[in-house]
């Protein structure tokens, strides 16, 4: 670790220990970083993450997972250096956060309507294919 860093080696994971401890690959990890979403100390030709990081991936694997785009995340995640108790960013991440529910209703009730038209046209060929076999028994 760099000497004039406060923190202990502790505080820092390696790539193959990010990777395990949140379950991504390290070519997740490294496009995180090109798209300047982590930014790990290099020692010699190791890459270290802080605990920095560690929190930022968390956040970053959580917004992923609700369907926050990467600018998005970005975003977020640079208004914690604001300085201002994160308000900023806690009314922000609120902001996201209540048009991502609002979209995902919207979605899942299209997908509930989509589910039931599905289900009835499966029914309704369902339906015509027992008639026309029912016909072709009678026929033969």
């Amino acid at each position: 670790m760099p000497s004039d860093a406060p923190q202990r080696e502790a505080d820092f994971r390696t790539i193959g220990e990010m990777c395990a401890l949140f379950q991504v690959t390290p070519r997740s990890l490294r496009f995180y970083e090109s798209k300047e979403l982590l930014a790990p100390l290099r020692v010699g030709q190791k890459r270290v993450y802080s605990r920095s990081d560690q929190a930022r991936l968390k956040l970053i694997l959580q917004g992923k997972r609700f369907g926050f785009s990467l600018e998005a995340m970005r975003q977020l995640l640079d208004l914690y250096a604001l300085g201002d108790n994160q308000v900023t960013q806690l009314e922000r991440s609120l902001e996201f956060g209540c048009e991502r529910l609002h979209d995902m209703q919207a979605q899942y009730t299209e997908l509930g309507q989509a589910i039931r038209d599905l289900q009835s046209q499966i029914d309704l060929v369902a339906q015509m294919l027992a008639d026309r076999k029912s016909d072709q028994d009678r026929q033969a």
